[in-house]
């Protein structure tokens, strides 16, 4: 039904990365379907979810790419690296040894994604205040020594769930409108896709919408 020949005006590529069972489909799930996988399967190789959301006025498109946490698929997974503008790196805030692993992940990442990839970092299962075993400020400072965006997130109660995906659309979106981010290289993890048709005008400013809030 739609005259325009997308409803959005960008594609991002994400990819979600971490140990086994510290929530990534879980949040994957709660971020596309708004609801909580209570008995969540380990995936076996990839998983893939999609969504729009809005930045900056423009609409966006978000392709995520949820990695297997076990050893026996990295080899598979790492193929999924590349490409992707965005990383949620995730751990369990009450599983030490996942936060202890993160060095790794972010050795991959750094490795197999391109330079300008966001990464943010996520400490999932922040529901669980009782068993917490890694501090905010711990996982805070070591986000800020690697230059890695960082909040706690709950896939159960959906708290800072869409906060992480969107954090990091925005930092990617920056990027764009100030150059860092080359979109006609392959790897970038975006593609562009004009939304007016036959070459009408487009910029990065939005036509006026009803949106109250710019936050």
């Amino acid at each position: 039904m739609a005259t325009a020949p997308y409803n959005y005006s960008y594609i991002f590529k994400y990819i979600i990365i971490g140990d086994m069972g510290v929530g990534k489909s879980c949040l994957l799930h709660q971020f596309t379907e708004k609801k909580f996988m209570a008995d969540c399967p380990h995936t076996i190789g990839v998983e893939f979810g999609t969504r729009i959301i809005e930045v900056s006025g423009q609409k966006i498109k978000l392709q995520i790419w949820d990695t297997a946490g076990q050893e026996r698929f990295r080899a598979v997974t790492r193929s999924y690296y590349r490409g992707a503008a965005g990383a949620l790196m995730v751990y369990d805030i009450t599983r030490r040894s996942t936060y202890n692993h993160l060095s790794s992940w972010l050795t991959d990442a750094r490795n197999l994604t391109n330079p300008n990839t966001v990464i943010i970092l996520i400490g999932n299962k922040a529901d669980l205040e009782a068993q917490r075993d890694v501090t905010y400020e711990e996982a805070k400072q070591f986000a800020e020594e690697n230059g890695l965006l960082f909040l706690e997130a709950s896939a159960k109660t959906g708290e800072n769930v869409e906060d992480a995906f969107l954090e990091a659309a925005k930092k990617i979106y920056q990027n764009i409108q100030d150059g860092s981010l080359d979109l006609n290289a392959a790897e970038s993890g975006v593609q562009h896709k004009p939304t007016a048709p036959q070459g009408g005008r487009l910029t990065s400013e939005p036509q006026p919408q009803r949106e109250g809030c710019g936050c």
